[in-house]
């Protein structure tokens, strides 16, 4: 893992235990998933390169509109599925049909494969990038190293 890759999974990983609440972003306070992508860019480049605007749980579910993937296409750099790797950030699909709406924050990769991410009920944590998460993976992202 290079330089920039390790501070950018130390400052995720730096998040772990802060609560989930909706819509924050702020570390040991509250935040949720797009709310830790956003606290890693702030500590990365200073002023968030826009406003998020407010969003319900549902990420525009019945529009069928992937706001959340197009944000990411417009301020994250686009990396291909099979090239998951440490300080990338990853988009899921919670189910078939639906709109991607949970980020996380690649930690490891190869056979303890780990991301961390802010979950609902649990707060910021590190999982295990297991079957059933990497299933459900449809982009990878990575921070512009400028």
């Amino acid at each position: 893992m290079d330089e920039f890759s390790a501070r950018v999974v130390a400052e995720a990983r730096s998040w772990i235990g802060t609560p989930y609440v909706h819509q924050a972003a702020r570390k040991g306070a509250g935040t949720d998933c797009l709310g830790l992508i956003r606290g890693v860019w702030r500590h990365l480049y200073g002023e968030e390169p826009e406003r998020a605007p407010a969003y319900s749980r549902d990420w525009s579910e019945p529009q069928g509109d992937e706001r959340l993937w197009a944000a990411a296409r417009r301020h994250l750099l686009a990396r291909p599925l099979d090239t998951l790797a440490p300080g990338g950030v990853v988009l899921f699909r919670m189910k078939a049909g639906c709109v991607a709406k949970h980020l996380g924050v690649v930690a490891q990769t190869g056979a303890n494969a780990s991301f961390v991410h802010a979950y609902s009920g649990h707060g910021v944590v590190e999982s295990p990038m297991s079957a059933p998460w990497r299933r459900r993976v449809v982009a990878c992202f990575e921070f512009p190293r400028s």
